[in-house]
């Protein structure tokens, strides 16, 4: 019992071993409503914000280093990869990430919005991502879901416990439905500990929005957080 016991201790007194602090997944909206010009402001927007200072400096506050996914998505079976995996490792590694963003071009233009379909496809993603501490997905869109299962039944079916899903709303409209969409954000996607949205004023803004989200969710947590429970979707 005492050799038990003492191995037991043993294992709670263990650090914790990742080979990053954070796998992060950033999910960019190509459905039909998003024409040629506001996804090429998308993915420029992403690749400037990337690199921005601020969030640089937000890469590298820790010792530990953030692992980096980028993937698209519009209908049920339309979710292709733009950056698969990459550890941010130094500056010179994000460069060439926003690089490779920067340079891709979407795959698809004229499918519905399947959120719940590129949440399943983003919690499949995180399950082949380096060892990391923490997950975190951010959907980014400028509309509802309206194909196939929504964001609460991926929630259910979908390994997702304890993955944060953050949101940036793209504004495209008037202020009635920007209040809509994003009110069904934070009821419908927002989901597990300390997640929150962003807006941004249309793809022009996208960048700016994305800088301000991006130096947020990179800052360091503490350990104390891997036993927080999930808290599902929250505003």
């Amino acid at each position: 019992m005492k050799l038990w016991f003492a191995a037991l201790v043993a294992v709670w007194a263990a650090p914790v071993t990742a080979e990053c602090r954070l796998a992060l997944a950033l999910a960019l909206d190509v459905s039909s409503s998003v024409d040629q010009t506001e996804d090429g402001l998308q993915r420029r927007g992403l690749a400037a914000a990337l690199i921005a200072p601020e969030v640089e400096a937000a890469f590298f506050s820790s010792d530990q280093p953030v692992a980096l996914a980028v993937y698209e998505w519009s209908g049920r079976y339309n979710q292709l990869m733009v950056l698969d995996w990459y550890v941010i490792k130094s500056p010179n590694d994000l460069l060439n990430a926003a690089a490779i963003i920067g340079r891709s071009r979407r795959g698809a233009d004229n499918y519905p919005t399947a959120m719940g379909y590129a949440l399943g496809f983003g919690a499949g993603l995180l399950q082949r991502a380096p060892t990391c501490l923490f997950h975190t997905i951010d959907m980014a869109g400028d509309g509802e879901n309206n194909e196939g299962f929504p964001p609460r039944t991926a929630y259910a079916e979908f390994p997702l416990a304890g993955v944060t899903v953050n949101g940036l709303v793209i504004s495209t409209s008037e202020y009635e439905a920007v209040a809509d969409l994003s009110g069904y954000y934070r009821t419908e996607v927002l989901h597990g500990p300390g997640a929150f949205l962003e807006l941004a004023q249309g793809f022009e803004d996208y960048e700016r929005a994305m800088r301000r989200k991006l130096e947020r969710e990179l800052q360091p947590r503490t350990i104390g957080a891997l036993v927080e429970p999930a808290q599902g979707r929250r505003g």
